[in-house]
């Protein structure tokens, strides 16, 4: 999967779950592990990183906003 789509499953994610969206990632990787899917595993992964840096209300420490 591309980045950007990481990134638009990520949105989708959000604006459909909310603040349970990283919850829903995570759901997503248990099954794609439960049914051997390591590839979907290391996927969904990426998609729960890419929640929480969207639900993030402050930069981490030592970054900046341009």
């Amino acid at each position: 999967m591309e980045d950007i789509d990481i990134w638009r499953t990520a949105k989708l994610l959000v604006d459909r779950h909310g603040k349970d969206a990283e919850l829903e990632a995570c759901q997503r990787a248990d099954q794609a592990l439960g049914n051997g899917d390591i590839a979907g595993l290391r996927t969904w992964k990426k998609v729960r990183d890419a929640v929480v840096t969207l639900n993030r209300r402050q930069p981490p420490a030592g970054e900046h906003i341009h």
